[in-house]
């Protein structure tokens, strides 16, 4: 009766668990947010009130009833106000890169912002002389 080589055991896979570890907070993080999320959409669920007065249903700031026919017309003033909103909001927005880097930037950027920055000011001008900012 000849033996064979001895039976081994299989060796457990090699487990990294700094990876695991370092993922740890943002996991906890995670799980905190979606049970707050979770808490607070069942909380507004439970406590909200469902009987609006006719104050809340009224006409807002767009203009028109909130419950109404969606295919009226609309007062083409809103729009221009939320492009004019949209074009400015985005202007400004580069100026946050050009000034975390302020000290860094030539003078031929300094003098390229600052015609930007005059373009923007002259288009606003204009815009508020045509009276394009105007509600009634």
């Amino acid at each position: 009766m000849g033996r064979g080589p001895p039976c081994r055991q299989p060796k457990e896979p090699f487990v990294d668990n700094s990876l695991l570890r370092e993922y740890l907070p943002i996991l906890i993080l995670l799980a905190i947010a979606v049970g707050l999320g979770i808490v607070l959409i069942l909380a507004a669920a439970v406590i909200a009130v469902r009987n609006p007065d006719p104050e809340k249903v009224s006409a807002y700031e767009c203009g028109f009833n909130a419950f109404d026919d969606a295919r009226m017309k609309f007062d083409v003033r809103f729009y221009l106000v939320s492009i004019l909103f949209i074009i400015f909001d985005l202007e400004v927005a580069f100026l946050f890169p050009w000034a975390v880097a302020f000290k860094e930037v030539s003078m031929l950027s300094f003098w390229s912002m600052m015609v930007f920055l005059a373009v923007l000011t002259v288009g606003f001008a204009y815009e508020w002389k045509k009276g394009a900012l105007e509600w009634a």
